[in-house]
């Protein structure tokens, strides 16, 4: 099991992290509904907040799994494909 991440946004509330993209990258989704979904840039300059559609979200995440499946990282291939059923059933 892996660690939860959360996020204060700071007009949304609490956001709960689905899987990080790059090293400066992370895809978030609204910690309740996960409905409004957001890609987060870690930069020097600070966080950067860019709201992404569900379609886009779910193509990131489909993206990152084939990544995953690639490069043999099966433990962190499950872990995020148990997120993405639940996040889009």
């Amino acid at each position: 099991m892996t660690p939860e991440h959360y996020l204060n946004h700071p007009t949304f509330g609490l956001l709960s992290s689905l899987c990080v993209l790059e090293d400066d990258q992370q895809l978030f989704a609204t910690l309740y509904a996960q409905r409004l979904f957001f890609l987060v840039s870690y930069s020097p300059e600070g966080m950067q907040f860019e709201p992404v559609s569900r379609s886009d979200a779910r193509q990131l995440i489909e993206s990152h799994l084939r990544l995953l499946r690639r490069n043999g990282q099966h433990s962190e291939y499950s872990l995020l494909h148990d997120t993405y059923k639940r996040t889009f059933p």
